[in-house]
């Protein structure tokens, strides 16, 4: 065979491959992800102080943000905050979780679809007195979080799981429960807590729990006249549930938590 005949052939079979090969990522990475959020929190979850909490509350805000990316398609949630709720009030022996459980398999029917719980909760635990459990030591809180995983992962053993690290709030916080200053310290003891059962995880199941947010606190601290509704307590006026415009800004900072855990999927 012609020697220039032969490096014609060649480079054309190179080009074929190379074509093809170009196809098959671009057709892979032209995928989209569909996802079936369901976010366990409190009353800043639920969005209490909101007007329209359906259509403000950091969930829904959160999954605006996703929903805006290329690589993510369908994203669908369920909102299950719960006003004063604590990480005992979802232990898996009450029957809270049960109900949070019958609502996450009417959401999450298509195993295609990636199911995340989003998890925030530590606000109510970190009160003096007046929540279920309260005061929850750092210690409690590591356990109460660690059960309440393993039961999602033997409900929903194909799921992830994104602790998002709790905001701020003022330390003259005081409604019909107590926290103030001492229950504001208490609160972050809790962050390394999460950091523990993340890594804890990270090596017994890896790639299932993920550390969400952890920017959030110091941010609302920051700028908590502007990012929360103010409240009338016993020792004042308090900054504990965010406004519309703190509800949008938390919202984003979950969806972009999220958004790292889905690309890592």
């Amino acid at each position: 065979m012609d020697f220039k005949k032969l490096i014609l052939i060649t480079v054309s079979l190179i080009s074929m491959n190379f074509a093809s090969l170009s196809g098959t990522v671009t057709q892979s990475s032209g995928k989209k992800q569909d996802v079936d959020l369901v976010f366990i929190g409190n009353s800043i979850t639920l969005g209490v102080s909101l007007e329209n909490r359906e259509a403000e509350a950091p969930p829904m805000r959160a999954c605006e943000f996703l929903k805006h990316k290329s690589d993510v398609g369908e994203v669908r949630f369920y909102n299950n905050g719960k006003n004063g709720f604590t990480t005992v009030d979802f232990l898996p022996s009450g029957k809270s979780f049960g109900q949070l459980v019958d609502a996450t398999r009417q959401l999450h029917a298509d195993n295609q679809r990636l199911l995340i719980f989003s998890i925030s909760l530590g606000t109510n635990d970190s009160a003096m007195e007046g929540t279920n459990g309260a005061p929850v030591s750092p210690e409690t809180y590591y356990n109460n979080l660690q059960l309440i995983i393993n039961q999602l992962l033997v409900s929903f053993p194909s799921c992830k799981i994104i602790i998002q690290q709790p905001i701020w709030y003022s330390p003259n916080t005081q409604n019909n429960s107590r926290y103030l200053a001492e229950g504001l310290s208490r609160l972050k003891s809790y962050f390394p807590q999460i950091k523990a059962l993340v890594s804890h995880y990270s090596k017994v199941k890896p790639g299932i729990v993920f550390r969400g947010d952890v920017t959030g606190f110091e941010y609302f601290r920051k700028n908590y006249q502007s990012l929360f509704s103010p409240e009338k307590g016993k020792k004042g006026t308090f900054y504990l549930h965010p406004n519309k415009k703190g509800a949008e800004i938390l919202g984003g900072l979950w969806g972009k938590a999220i958004y790292k855990l889905i690309i890592s999927h």
